[in-house]
């Protein structure tokens, strides 16, 4: 039987192979809800979940709530992978007044202020922000063990097919969690 796996955030890209949960009805979600509302999906079901830039999205107490959400979801001994912005290495950047970094065009802002605030907060849809202690903190309150930072592309999961979803590594701090 193949692995179970979750795509959860997907957005606008989903994924073959995987079951796409967004909060809008967009081409190729398989479930559509609202995670702050609770996934409608059963307890246990999957061995993998990745997110892929979707969690800054929500406001920061609504941050373990949904990770224990995604908890539930996921089978003893499953794996959770987080792809977050990078706080840590925006704000180097901006010290080092690396204006390449960022990917916000000079059309949208000219100063490397401005360019790390947009950046950072991507437009308005970031609400929260993340570190690496953060993100292993807030794992943690949510049950998760054996909590830790990955590379682009390696994962400690054992299964390589976790890794496929990575996108935008110089902005992006990966983070794997084990579910109890």
């Amino acid at each position: 039987m193949p692995t179970q796996r979750l795509n959860w955030g997907c957005g606008e890209r989903p994924a073959r192979g995987w079951v796409n949960s967004d909060v809008r009805r967009l081409p190729g979600v398989d479930v559509c809800c609202d995670i702050r509302g609770g996934l409608a999906l059963a307890s246990g079901t999957f061995e993998l979940v990745v997110s892929i830039h979707a969690l800054q999205m929500l406001a920061y107490t609504e941050i373990v709530p949904a990770l224990s959400e995604l908890r539930r979801v996921i089978c003893h001994g499953g794996m959770l992978r987080l792809a977050l912005p990078n706080l840590e290495t925006a704000i180097a950047a901006y010290e080092r007044g690396d204006h390449r970094y960022f990917c916000i065009p000079d059309e949208d802002e000219r100063t490397i202020g401005g360019k790390l605030i947009a950046q950072v907060l991507w437009y308005g849809s970031s609400r929260t922000l993340f570190t690496e202690d953060f993100a292993l903190d807030v794992l943690d309150r949510a049950g998760f063990v054996d909590t830790a930072r990955c590379a682009f592309r390696t994962t400690h999961s054992g299964d390589p097919s976790i890794v496929e979803l990575d996108d935008r590594p110089r902005e992006t701090m990966f983070v794997e969690a084990t579910a109890p």
